[in-house]
């Protein structure tokens, strides 16, 4: 098993950056991928963001080029740096990860991108 949780979120005005955390209650060298998903007011959830245990990693359209997604081994963290954040990246974020057959969600962080 794992818990996850994620910190960082907040209001940003467009243009602007966060950096979302996802801290891991165990190693994560065992967890084949680790991934950032979003949720928006009205929307299904959807995929961000994946890195698997090679590092590479995987990016949605609409946020390749300005988010990077890394994870840490020493403190069991992976993060989400946003750039150049636009009113359309607003939704709850949630760290998921796959680890031994079940999924794992943490409880969500809210980012709010507005002026």
């Amino acid at each position: 098993q794992v818990q996850l949780v994620e910190s960082g979120g907040g209001l940003v005005q467009p243009g602007g950056s966060l950096s979302l955390s996802c801290a891991a209650s165990r190693s994560i060298r065992s967890i084949v991928a680790m991934s950032w998903y979003r949720q928006a007011p009205g929307k299904e959830r959807e995929l961000v963001a994946n890195i698997n245990r090679d590092d590479k990693s995987y990016y949605a359209e609409p946020v390749e080029g300005r988010f990077t997604i890394s994870r840490d081994y020493a403190e069991n963290t992976v993060y989400l740096q946003m750039d150049s954040l636009k009113p359309e990246d607003t939704a709850v974020y949630y760290c998921y990860a796959w680890l031994e057959g079940t999924e794992y969600w943490g409880p969500g962080t809210q980012v709010t991108v507005s002026s």
